[in-house]
Formats: structure tokens, C-alpha cells, sequence
């Protein structure tokens, strides 16, 4: 429930040691005794006619869960103050994650599993749907990163495009003595839109229209079939585009991977919105009919 991607330099300080593991798991634990003992009570308590949202067990257990939703986005407030120790930033970010997962038991034993088409339920699927796109955000933040930087090699991306820019300067002075209709086929790949496509395009890393694999694979045929000066222009011109697409494909997927790092937000933070706005309509309702 974060305004924006939280980094391994937030998330690690100036240590190794992760959100996730942080304090020896101690808000795992914190969050797996708050489960237990809501289960335990759910399990001991008995609730006529049944277990129900509207009991003295249902209001305890959502009462718990509402101040856990508000505290819980309060995180993208709590990351403009950096702070150290017990309430540092990973710390508050671990306990984000565990007790924001300990809500999949609160919430779902305060519905005593009675859903309907209410805004009782509404405001649980939203609050399930938060939680999951959670947990995938906490999986690609603990894996990409390193599959990202794998991919850059030490570069960064102003220097990945630089040398395709580069490329694009030696493609078009190695097409010179090509014919017009050879230049044609380069001015595919030069005129190429790198970046085009959207968020989708880049989810996929699928760009079927590449100018630069179009071109390289007609400057494949035609070196095939051709000799002398010419065979050598072509093949001077047939490397450069391996190199050109050598390169496009290292930024193409340095996009993709920050796109699956990014897009979970593009749900978790509106979805968190729209959970507060169900939650408050949940509690008027309960109140009103109370």
C-alpha cells in the first residue's frame, strides 16, 4: 500500500540484511501469533446462530483489521522520514508485509465466510486484491534487481542507448555505397522506434514489427546471393545490425524488467483507494444497521 517502488538501498540500509528477515523475523512472528490467537478465539468461541461480522467476535476482529488497513497505508507517508533502529524504514516496511498478510486471516474470520453482493464483500475483495498485488510486488522486488543489473552489465541506461546511437552513426556510413534500395532497407532499422509499443509491448518484450530484425534478416538473403565489393559492403552492413539488435534486445529487456517492477502500483495504489473508500462505507453501513 506504497505511492511508488520501494529500492533494495531503502528497503537494506547500509546492510545485507533483508526487509523481509528483518529483526530475525520479527514481525513475521508478531503477525503469525496475531493469526493464531484470532483463530484460536474464532475456534472457541461459540457464536449463535453462527459465526457473523455483526457479533461481538466479528466487531473485535474487524475493528482490528480497519486500524490495520490505516496504519498500513501509512507507509507511503513513513518513507519521506528516514529514521534508524526499531522503527527504521525496513522495519516498518517488514511489519507492511507480514501483518498486511495477517489480514487474510483477521478480515477473512471477521466475515465469519458470509459473502454477498454488499458492500461488505465488496470492500474484501478490494482488500484481497490489494494484498495480492502485494505479494507479487514483493516478488519481483526480490528477485528482478539482480536479473536487471545482470542485464546492464555495468551500464546504464543513457549508455545503452548511447551506443545504439552510436550503431545507427556506423550503420548509416556503411550504407553509403549500397544501393537505394539496400539504404531502404538499413532506413528500417534507422528509423525504428525503440521505445514504441506502451506498457503492454513492454511486458511482452515482443516487438514483431522491429525494424532492425526486418532489415537484418532481408540484408541476410541478400548477402546470400551477392559478391565481391558488394558482398562486402552487405556484410559489413549485416554485422553492424547483429550488433544494433545485439543491443536493442539489452535495453528491451532492461524495459521489461523495470516494467514488471513498476506495474503492481499501477493496481496496489488505486485498488488501496478505492479499499479505504469501500471501508468506510462498510463501517457507515454496519453503524447505520447496528
Amino acid at each position: 500500500m506504497a505511492s511508488r517502488g520501494i529500492s533494495r538501498t531503502e528497503l537494506g540500509g547500509g546492510s545485507h540484511e533483508s526487509f523481509l528477515r528483518h529483526g530475525r523475523f520479527r514481525w513475521l512472528k508478531i503477525a503469525l501469533l496475531l493469526s493464531f490467537v484470532s483463530l484460536a478465539v474464532y475456534a472457541l468461541v461459540d457464536v449463535q446462530p453462527r459465526h457473523n461480522g455483526g457479533s461481538w467476535l466479528g466487531y473485535t476482529l474487524g475493528t482490528i483489521g480497519a486500524l490495520l488497513i490505516l496504519w498500513l497505508t501509512m507507509l507511503g507517508v513513513r518513507k519521506r522520514a528516514m529514521t534508524r533502529g526499531r522503527w527504521s524504514l525496513k522495519a516498518w516496511t517488514s511489519a507492511h508485509v507480514y501483518l498486511g498478510l495477517s489480514l487474510i486471516v483477521v478480515a477473512t474470520l471477521h466475515t465469519g465466510f458470509q459473502f454477498g453482493w454488499n458492500i461488505h464483500t465488496l470492500a474484501y475483495a478490494l482488500m484481497m486484491a490489494v494484498i495480492l498485488s502485494g505479494i507479487y510486488g514483493i516478488s519481483v522486488y526480490a528477485s528482478l534487481p539482480r536479473e536487471l543489473s545482470d542485464n546492464r552489465a555495468e551500464m546504464t541506461k543513457p549508455q545503452m542507448i548511447d551506443a545504439v546511437d552510436k550503431l545507427d552513426r556506423q550503420l548509416q556510413a556503411a550504407a553509403q555505397p549500397l544501393t537505394i534500395d539496400d539504404t531502404g532497407i538499413v532506413r528500417m532499422s534507422l528509423e525504428d522506434n525503440v521505445f514504441g509499443g506502451g506498457l503492454s509491448r513492454r511486458l511482452s518484450g515482443r516487438y514483431p514489427r522491429c525494424g532492425t530484425t526486418r532489415a537484418l534478416a532481408e540484408m541476410r538473403r541478400r548477402l546470400a546471393v551477392s559478391s565481391g565489393d558488394e558482398a562486402a559492403a552487405l556484410d559489413t552492413v549485416v554485422k553492424l545490425l547483429e550488433r544494433k539488435l545485439a543491443a536493442l534486445d539489452r535495453i528491451r529487456r532492461h524495459l521489461k524488467i523495470r516494467a514488471m517492477l513498476e506495474v503492481w502500483l499501477y493496481v496496489h495504489v488505486p485498488v488501496t483507494f478505492a479499499l479505504l473508500a469501500a471501508l468506510v462505507a462498510h463501517i457507515i453501513s454496519v453503524f447505520f444497521y447496528w
